[in-house]
């Protein structure tokens, strides 16, 4: 008998993943305290396939990377954002200064200026992706995170503004997620360019003159982006918060005009929602109507979805000005959420498995197998290891590991006779059942409907 191979105490330890940067795996593999598996990202992504469709909107990537110019511009300089959390770096090639895009807006605008894609009209358009963010990795928020992104761009009108927050709306209910219980709506108005610089000179007075109860971080932003106060988590800061100017005060009739008739547009379908004047959203670019889809079963992390308009950010990054609107939802968030709730999801494992004794019977196998797959039966087939294709005990265990229903035994016996054994895995009253190798559309649909 071999003596067993002692390691090689030589070789390097195995590398890691970057801190917050995670893998994604199926379900068998994925430890249950920690990132959802793949299945229940394929079952959200597949939602969201369906409910942009019935939207109109179509599906549209851009680069990972994007020139650190263009988030400077478009997130603001004095954003949490471009101040803290970006990964950026000068390319050794050409002095390029490049950016890992830490959001998705941004670069679908630049794209539509440099292809002048709004040239014939208007676009709904959606993309979902990785997107990067130096911070500590914590549960829900992480350095790599993934991100729906939604956008209408060349619409000013403010139907278009409640579309967006009732597509929303239909993907939660597509999800299982309970409106109103699950998640809720909270919207606010930003005003015009013009209004919001009036109420940030009150702002900037009131906070002045209370200037002992501001933090440090709320005297960093007194000067630069005093309106970003308001989102503080601070305790201390709330009573403070709560007396300050109010956006609302300081809007004019065409701003109020758009704000009410998005709110009886979402009064008609019967969809509560709190105007919260505090909400505020963490990039410059926003105007008008914003909103965001908050829940209570997340701890701190509350915002699942967030978005509102932003027509200044076309001209503001060079192209022609062009009103738009969109949201971002973090996938990570939301899955986590629908973990916690215990949603169910719809499994991804295969409806039969293939149990091969002995490998004379792999022709057929295989014949039969993709013949079964062509009539939309999935099947996965037991492949044979270092020990070879494994005793009938370990292959059973095998199969019904995998969730499948069935069984489809080919032993000798039974493709003597041009025929495979199905065995019912989770019935265990089931008699097992001979089916022809030819012609299985006649048998395949069993399996399918079982």
């Amino acid at each position: 008998m071999a003596e067993p191979r002692k390691a090689d105490r030589s070789a390097p330890p195995p590398l890691t993943g970057v801190k917050g940067m995670n893998d994604i795996l199926p379900g068998q593999v994925t430890r249950k305290d920690r990132l959802p598996d793949s299945a229940l990202w394929q079952h959200f992504e597949s939602a969201v396939r369906r409910v942009l469709a019935q939207y109109g909107y179509q599906y549209i990537l851009t680069p990972l990377v994007e020139p650190t110019a263009l988030f400077v511009r478009g997130l603001g300089e004095v954003t949490d954002i471009v101040e803290k959390e970006m990964y950026s770096w000068r390319d050794e090639m050409n002095g390029d200064q490049l950016t890992l895009r830490p959001e998705a807006t941004a670069g679908i605008v630049r794209a539509m200026i440099e292809h002048n894609a709004l040239y014939n009209g208007p676009l709904r358009l959606w993309t979902l992706g990785a997107m990067f963010r130096h911070e500590r990795p914590q549960k829900g928020r992480y350095r790599q995170f993934h991100q729906l992104d939604v956008e209408a761009l060349g619409y000013s009108g403010p139907d278009v503004d409640a579309e967006m927050i009732l597509l929303a709306r239909r993907l939660w209910k597509e999800l299982g997620l309970v409106e109103g219980q699950h998640v809720r709506l909270e919207l606010n108005s930003l005003g015009q360019p013009a209004e919001r610089a009036a109420h940030r000179a009150a702002l900037i007075g009131y906070f002045e003159s209370n200037a002992a109860a501001l933090d440090e971080d709320a005297r960093r932003r007194l000067h630069t982006n005093p309106l970003r106060i308001l989102d503080t988590k601070n305790p201390a800061m709330q009573p403070l918060v709560e007396g300050a100017p109010r956006l609302m005060d300081f809007l004019g009739t065409a701003t109020l005009a758009h704000f009410d008739a998005v709110r009886a547009a979402l009064d008609a379908v019967g969809l509560a929602y709190r105007v919260n004047p505090r909400l505020v959203r963490g990039m410059d670019y926003y105007n008008l109507t914003v909103f965001e889809w908050v829940t209570d079963h997340l701890g701190s992390q509350g915002t699942v979805c967030g978005g509102g308009r932003y027509d200044g950010l076309f001209e503001q990054l060079g192209g022609k000005p062009a009103p738009a609107i969109g949201f971002g939802l973090g996938i990570e968030r939301l899955l986590l959420l629908m973990q916690e709730l215990e949603l169910p999801v719809p499994s991804d494992v295969p409806m039969a498995y293939a149990v091969i004794p002995e490998a004379a019977a792999l022709p057929s196998a295989f014949a039969l197998l993709e013949s079964l797959r062509d009539h939309g039966v999935s099947v996965q087939m037991h492949a044979a290891g270092r020990e070879g294709l494994g005793s009938m005990k370990s292959q059973f265990r095998r199969a019904d590991g995998s969730g499948a229903r069935f069984a489809l035994v080919f032993g000798a016996s039974e493709l003597a006779q041009g025929m495979v054994a199905v065995k019912s895995l989770r019935d265990t009253s089931a008699e097992q059942v001979l089916r022809p190798l030819a012609g299985c559309g006649s048998w395949a649909h069993e399996l399918r409907t079982a």
